[in-house]
């Protein structure tokens, strides 16, 4: 045996079978099979036809040969151990398996906690901790104590908190109930939520279709009788239209005017008149020389002025203030004026700027001289109306701003700059509202008295001057007294002529 054998077969004895023979030419390394140590290698492996095919070389040329098989016996050894122990071999990520392992073990605790049976907490006005799976009931305040890391809950408000549960509570079993329960009862309950909403919007359905027809059958309809449907913008355009053409007939006018003040008592609508230029077109109407047209023009813009600032500023800019007081001031039909004095009253209240153009205009006098016309006892009341109006809107402007306690607020302002009540004591309206008292109609009586109330600072001394003032306030006072105790009889405490009396008694305790 060489010495290269000899290291050899020293290099694998721990691996060798024991007792090998050493005679001739059996080699001891031949000797060993793959298939002997490694059941991979069968016969037909290239390892083992390549061992078989070269035991019968010669002992000179074993050398190197022994010592490349040495290799290959050690490569053939580390492959079979490794199949045979792949754990002792095999790289493994300690981070990842960990993860994993957490994984499993979050999954399983929340399977376990899903299978509990769900807890009631039940709140009080301490805190307490939570435990895992219990449910809150609703209107309790929940936190997280960032000290002990735990949740905890409590009652938020004691009476909101019975009230929520007043008449509801139920006696829950805790051990009959699971959360799986639950949910599966939350689901058809939802369902049949569904289903009801379903039939009540099907049931609404069907009792609409009953009530009202399609818009296009509507439509269909109207095409066949030559119906065009339109907007009130489009019917006040040929409304306008048709007052303003040459061609159109007196009656026509005054029909499209009537038809045109309805529309515009809507604020949005009047805006609209002023948007295309028909706002102007009336007021120019108040030139016509037709009584009916200034009257019916008139009635329009008093439609259109009330409470509508913005129509109210495109009147004043558009001359309606100069061309009203004109009509006033003229002779015209009863009729006529009653619809201008309509206008000017919408133009004039709420507006003080108009009202300062008003005083400037001399309005006072044609309002004046409208009142001491004969037969115009109706036009005085509305007067006398207007004038209460004006007066007590810029007291309560005053007042107003001494609530608020602005000093130069821009409504105060404006109707500082209305000189109204300097106005009404030169030109004589003491007098003329003492002497409408006289009116036979308690209504007309009753606007008189407030007027003279809101004017007894301004006219006080003339009103004791004026001994016809006393014998009227007199002769109302017995009337009344006789008219409120008949009141009285039928159970009337507070009645109309005992608020008349005590107007008249007022007004004789200031004049005393």
């Amino acid at each position: 045996m060489s010495a290269v054998q000899k290291g050899l077969l020293a290099a694998g004895s721990e691996k060798a079978p024991p007792q090998l023979p050493t005679s001739g030419s059996f080699h001891p390394l031949l000797a060993w099979s793959p298939q002997a140590r490694c059941p991979e290698f069968g016969p037909s492996h290239p390892s083992a036809r390549f061992l078989t095919a070269h035991q019968s070389l010669p002992s000179s040329s074993m050398a190197p040969l022994g010592m490349l098989l040495g290799l290959l016996m050690a490569a053939c050894l580390t492959f079979c151990l490794s199949h045979q122990n792949p754990k002792e071999f095999a790289l493994t990520n300690p981070e990842k398996s960990s993860t994993k392992e957490t994984e499993r073990k979050e999954t399983k605790a929340e399977e376990e906690l899903d299978a509990e049976v769900l807890e009631v907490f039940h709140p009080t006005h301490e805190w307490q901790a939570l435990r895992p799976g219990q449910a809150v009931p609703a209107g309790s305040h929940v936190r997280l104590n960032l000290q002990t890391g735990e949740r905890e809950a409590k009652l938020q408000y004691e009476d909101k908190f019975r009230n929520n549960l007043k008449g509801k509570r139920l006696d829950i079993n805790t051990n009959t109930y699971t959360s799986q329960d639950l949910k599966s009862a939350l689901a058809k309950f939802k369902e049949g939520a569904e289903m009801e909403s379903s039939k009540e919007d099907k049931a609404r359905q069907a009792k609409v279709k009953r009530l009202f027809r399609p818009i296009e059958e509507l439509k269909k309809d109207f095409d066949e009788l030559n119906v065009v449907i339109e907007t009130d913008m489009q019917i006040m355009v040929r409304l306008i239209n048709k007052f303003n053409s040459s061609s159109s007939s007196l009656e026509e006018k005054i029909a499209a005017l009537f038809d045109l003040e309805y529309y515009v008592h809507q604020m949005d609508n009047a805006q609209d008149l002023l948007s295309f230029g028909g706002l102007q077109v009336v007021i120019n109407g108040l030139n016509s020389t037709e009584p009916l047209v200034k009257e019916y023009a008139a009635f329009v813009l008093g439609a259109a002025f009330s409470s509508n600032p913005k129509v109210q500023v495109e009147a004043i800019e558009g001359g309606a203030l100069q061309k009203l007081l004109v009509i006033l001031a003229t002779e015209q039909p009863l009729t006529a004026k009653k619809k201008v004095l309509f206008a000017l009253c919408s133009l004039l209240r709420h507006f003080p700027y108009a009202q300062r153009q008003f005083l400037k205009l001399g309005g006072l006098q044609v309002l004046r001289s409208l009142v001491q016309e004969k037969g115009t006892e109706v036009l005085a009341v509305r007067v006398i109306t207007l004038l209460y109006d004006l007066v007590t809107e810029k007291m309560f402007a005053e007042e107003e701003a001494e609530l608020t306690q602005e000093t130069s607020p821009e409504k105060l302002q404006q109707y500082r700059q209305v000189h109204l009540l300097p106005g009404l004591r030169e030109q004589g309206w003491c007098e003329i509202t003492a002497h409408l008292l006289a009116l036979p109609e308690h209504d007309a009586r009753e606007k008189v008295l407030q007027t003279l109330g809101v004017l007894l600072a301004t006219c006080q001394d003339r009103y004791r001057q004026d001994p016809q003032l006393s014998r009227t306030l007199a002769s109302l006072q017995a009337e009344y007294q006789v008219l409120a105790s008949l009141e009285l009889q039928d159970g009337e405490d507070e009645g109309y002529f005992r608020e008349l009396l005590g107007s008249v008694d007022s007004l004789l305790k200031e004049l005393r």
